[in-house]
């Protein structure tokens, strides 16, 4: 078991990922109705999939994750479908976590004949990327607002939209989910001292949401 299958239920039941008004627009986005195909990358928790299958889409999952329960095994490098064979590729802060975000944005933009929407965090300091992946060993990185538009431009994708939202995040909750503990714990909340609240309890982070249409040139 790899540690994405231990924390399956704890993603299943976060709070952080399975409410928002961020996971409201991802949906919006999406246009979810009748005959539309999705695939959801990285389906995690499976919060996008059940709120885009709520509107009648027909959903596709996908993670690299066996114990995330998707429809499909596999990293978002390689996504085992026909070019342009699906209408609307999302995926919802997980490409922090992808080896080589790059190519798994050529591929979603490969498969999609119509949208890719994308939600993950922002880059904002090397302080805030020591902490992350302190916390959370398979954190890679996380990009930023000029980044992300550069990687969906080679990709082949036009920006339509772009949205910005923030997320306040309980310490105690987010250490606990990936088991983050002791002296790994306190450093990571010296790291983070700028983006904390006055009491300790919690912090927050940014996430930008973007929606790129296939290029038709």
């Amino acid at each position: 078991m790899n540690a994405w299958d231990e924390r399956a239920e704890a993603y299943r039941t976060s709070v952080t990922h399975a409410t928002g008004e961020d996971l409201d627009a991802v949906v919006e986005l999406c246009n979810p109705h009748q005959g539309v195909k999705v695939l959801d990358v990285a389906t995690g928790g499976g919060h996008v999939a059940r709120r885009l299958r709520e509107h009648g889409a027909q959903v596709v999952t996908a993670d690299a994750s066996p114990g995330m329960q998707p429809d499909v095994v596999t990293r978002a490098e390689h996504l085992p479908f026909a070019d342009g064979s699906i209408d609307v590729v999302v995926t919802r802060i997980a490409p922090h976590h992808f080896e080589n975000v790059g190519a798994a944005v050529g591929e979603m933009a490969r498969v999609s004949n119509r949208v890719v929407v994308i939600e993950d965090m922002l880059y904002r300091s090397e302080e805030e990327q020591e902490a992350e992946k302190l916390r959370d060993p398979t954190h890679v990185r996380s990009l930023s607002a000029e980044e992300w538009r550069e990687l969906l431009v080679d990709a082949g994708l036009e920006v339509e939209q772009e949205l910005y939202f923030s997320k306040v995040h309980d310490f105690d909750d987010w250490l606990a989910r990936v088991g983050c503990e002791g002296e790994a714990a306190k450093r990571v909340r010296e790291l983070l001292a700028q983006y904390t609240s006055e009491d300790g309890r919690s912090w927050s982070n940014d996430y930008i949401v973007v929606k790129a249409r296939k290029s038709q040139k």
